[in-house]
């Protein structure tokens, strides 16, 4: 399934379950994947059309007088066209809004280098008091969104819309603020959100193959990171590689520097090396970006060189 439907059908769950939780869009429903949810809930949805910061205003407000709303756009305008509305409308005033940016970095694929958000992590991650999660998957999609919608605060959400490889079995049980362990490992820690999680589990048996056997951890949850998993991870194996779909200035790569700073172990990353985005689609964007599950590799080699 979708991810936008798999975001859908769980945002109806919510907005059945309590009146309170509502819908607000920027002209982008039938894109996102919640057209369907305006006439089920006439009352709960609200297209606010190309106005993406008064579509977060009126988050902003809604939540000052009780409710729980959930505003979506496509990634770049969900972050940062409203990144002062985030931060001063909702975050500075502590308010219980979710914010859905969807399509992030090479997922635009035809929309382009405007679309393309390869720095919406970075954008959001200095804001006090906001968190960001990532899901990989319609099984980590399903298993996060109650526990989102229970989390009293503004959460960005950074959703790939369409259907993902599968990462986790049914029974998967998502604990915000924890990292996954994918796969034990002894010689270097993977960390990675999103996207290319699947590229990395791909690249394990050409990494055992040269004699490298990774230890891959899914990092859902960006802010706050979990500090305790990766240190852990990283003292054990004395090696690491971050992963990303995004610019590695901002996102997950500074995120987990920032967390081993002290620990005097080499952190290499595969992500966009600081660079707007461009037309094209996924197979050719992988590439002109060093996204590839063969770049994985290659990382992996070199950042074991380091140790």
């Amino acid at each position: 399934m979708e991810m936008r439907a798999v975001y859908a059908e769980c945002l109806a769950e919510l907005m059945e379950q309590d009146k309170r939780v509502c819908l607000l869009d920027a002209d982008l429903a039938k894109a996102c994947g919640t057209r369907k949810l305006y006439d089920r809930f006439p009352g709960q949805c609200f297209d606010c059309g190309i106005a993406e910061q008064n579509m977060a205003s009126i988050g902003a407000g809604l939540s000052s007088y009780g409710f729980k709303p959930w505003i979506e756009s496509f990634t770049p305008f969900a972050t940062r066209r409203i990144c002062d509305q985030i931060a001063i409308s909702i975050a500075y005033a502590r308010q219980n809004v979710k914010i859905v940016g969807t399509d992030p970095g090479i997922a635009a694929e035809l929309n382009g280098g405007t679309h393309m958000s390869l720095e919406d992590i970075g954008v959001l991650r200095s804001i006090p008091g906001l968190v960001i999660v990532e899901p990989v998957d319609e099984v980590q999609l399903r298993a996060a969104m109650p526990v989102l919608g229970a989390y009293e605060g503004p959460v960005y959400l950074r959703l790939f819309r369409k259907q993902t490889p599968v990462v986790f079995d049914e029974g998967y049980r998502f604990e915000l603020f924890k990292a996954d362990m994918l796969r034990e490992g002894k010689d270097l820690s993977i960390f990675v959100s999103g996207l290319l999680t699947r590229d990395c589990l791909d690249a394990v048996e050409a990494l055992q193959a040269a004699g490298i056997d990774a230890e891959i951890i899914n990092v859902h949850t960006i802010k706050p990171i979990d500090r305790e998993t990766l240190i852990a991870s990283a003292r054990k194996t004395g090696a690491v590689l971050t992963v990303e779909n995004h610019n590695v200035i901002g996102g997950l790569h500074s995120a987990v520097c920032e967390a081993l700073a002290q620990e005097k172990i080499p952190v290499c990353a595969v992500g966009v090396q600081d660079r707007f985005g461009e037309v094209g689609k996924m197979p050719y964007l992988r590439e002109v970006m060093g996204l590839r599950v063969e770049d994985i590799i290659a990382a992996a080699k070199e950042a074991v060189k380091l140790k």
